[in-house]
C-alpha cells in the first residue's frame, strides 16, 4: 500500500472517531436532558439507574377528557358513603380499556352503564375487570395522574377557632386550579407544539395566559423539590407529590418577585396555597430576565414510576389541558397583604396527606 494512501486512510479513520466522539458529547439527548431536567440546580446530578429487577410503566398518553373526569368524580361522590363505593379513577381506567386510551368519542352513557351495575349491586369492580387485559395498566397509569386529587380534607372553622379539632372532615376534590380564583386567563391545547429556543423541540406543558402578578396555586399538596432559575423556564418551582408519582412544574414566574417569600427547597405546601406569581421570565442564560413575549404560566406534570425517569431521556410528561379544565371548578380564593405585597389563600385547608408526611419525616429522624 502506498504511504500517501495509508496516510489518507488513517486520516479518515481519525476523522470518523473524532466525529463520533463529538456527536456523543453533543448528542441531542444530552441537550434534551438539560432542557427537560427541570430540577437542574447549581449542581447537576445524573439520572438514577433503573431499579434492578423492577418492571415499571415506560409511557403514558393521557387523553381523558374533563367531561369524563367530572362524570367519574360525581359517581365517586354519590357512592362515597354507601356500601358500594366507587373509585372514580377505576371507572376511568375501565373506559380507558374500552376506548384504547383515547376519550375523544367519550359517551356519558358508557360510564353510567358501568356505575349503575356497581351501585345496583349487579356486579363488582373485580368481576367487571376480570377479563380486561389492559385494565391493570390503565388503572396504574391513571392513578399516577390523578391519585392526589380526591380524598378527605378538613376546613378549619372561624378565625378565632381555626384548629384541626374544630374542623369537620369532608370528602371531595382537594386539588386546585393552578390559577387563583378571580384572575382571568386563557388557554388552549398546546401540548406537543413546537418550541425553538436552544433547539427545536416539543412543548411538554400547558400554557395559561394571564396578567403579571397573578397568584399561582399549588395544585396538589407536596414538597418543593426545586426552586430557582432555569435558562428555559426562567424562575420556576418544582413540587413533588408525597407519593413521588407526580412532579408539578410551574415556570416563567414574575421578575424580581417570583415566589412566596417563605418558600425554599424542602418546604411543604398544601394544595391551594399561593406558591408564586405569573410572569414571563426565561429563555435567557442571564438570571431574572423577561425574554418571553407572552405573559403566562407554563404548567407541566411529569409522571414518575421509577426514579430513573425523573431526569433524562425517559421522562413522561402529559398533556394538562383537560386536567386544567377539570380543576377550574376548584380555584383557590386569595387576598393581598399590603404590608408584604404577598397574596395568601383565604380558606385554609387541612390535608391529611401533609400531616401524614410530617409524621413519616419525624419518625425517620
Amino acid at each position: 500500500m502506498k504511504p500517501s494512501r495509508f496516510k489518507c486512510i488513517v486520516f479518515l479513520e481519525l476523522l470518523t472517531l473524532f466525529t463520533i466522539a463529538a456527536l456523543t458529547y453533543l448528542h441531542p439527548a444530552k441537550i434534551i436532558r438539560q432542557i427537560r431536567s427541570h430540577t437542574v440546580s447549581s449542581s447537576h446530578t445524573e439520572p438514577a439507574p433503573p431499579s434492578a429487577g423492577k418492571d415499571f410503566i415506560k409511557w403514558v398518553d393521557f387523553k381523558v377528557t374533563s367531561a369524563a373526569m367530572n362524570d367519574a368524580y360525581q359517581y365517586d361522590l354519590k357512592a362515597h358513603e354507601t356500601d358500594t363505593p366507587i373509585d372514580w379513577i377505576c371507572l376511568l381506567a375501565m373506559l380507558g380499556v374500552k376506548y384504547g386510551g383515547d376519550f375523544k368519542n367519550y359517551k356519558s352513557s358508557d360510564m353510567k352503564a358501568i356505575a349503575d351495575k356497581i351501585l345496583n349491586k349487579e356486579s363488582t369492580l373485580e368481576d367487571l375487570t376480570a377479563d380486561m387485559k389492559y385494565y391493570s395498566y390503565y388503572n396504574e397509569a391513571y392513578h399516577a395522574v390523578l391519585g392526589g386529587f380526591v380524598g378527605e380534607y378538613q376546613l378549619p372553622g372561624s378565625d378565632c377557632d381555626k384548629t384541626q379539632d374544630s374542623a369537620k372532615t369532608q370528602y371531595g376534590l382537594k386539588a386546585f386550579s393552578p390559577i387563583a380564583k378571580g384572575f382571568p386567563y386563557t388557554d388552549y391545547d398546546d401540548f406537543g407544539s413546537s418550541r425553538s429556543f436552544g433547539y427545536r423541540r416539543q412543548h411538554l406543558g400547558h400554557d395559561m395566559m394571564g396578567q403579571i402578578g397573578t397568584p399561582i396555586i399549588a395544585v396538589e399538596s407536596g414538597y418543593v423539590e426545586c426552586l430557582g432559575w432555569n435558562r428555559y423556564g426562567g424562575w420556576r418551582i418544582g413540587i413533588r407529590s408525597f407519593d413521588k408519582k407526580r412532579y408539578y412544574y410551574y415556570a416563567h414566574l414574575r421578575q424580581n418577585f417570583p415566589y412566596s417569600k417563605s418558600l425554599k427547597e424542602g418546604s411543604l405546601v398544601t394544595a391551594g396555597d399561593v406558591i408564586g406569581y405569573m410572569g414571563h421570565t426565561g429563555y435567557s442564560d442571564k438570571e431574572n430576565v423577561n425574554n418571553i413575549d407572552i405573559i403566562h404560566l407554563h404548567f407541566g406534570l411529569q409522571l414518575i414510576f421509577d426514579e430513573s425517569q425523573k431526569d433524562g431521556n425517559n421522562e413522561i410528561w402529559i398533556s394538562c389541558y383537560e386536567l386544567a379544565r377539570f380543576l377550574s371548578q376548584n380555584r383557590s380564593e386569595t387576598a393581598k397583604e399590603e404590608s408584604t405585597k404577598e397574596w395568601h389563600r383565604v380558606q385554609e385547608m387541612i390535608d391529611p396527606a401533609v400531616e401524614q408526611y410530617k409524621l413519616q419525616q419525624k419518625n425517620h429522624t
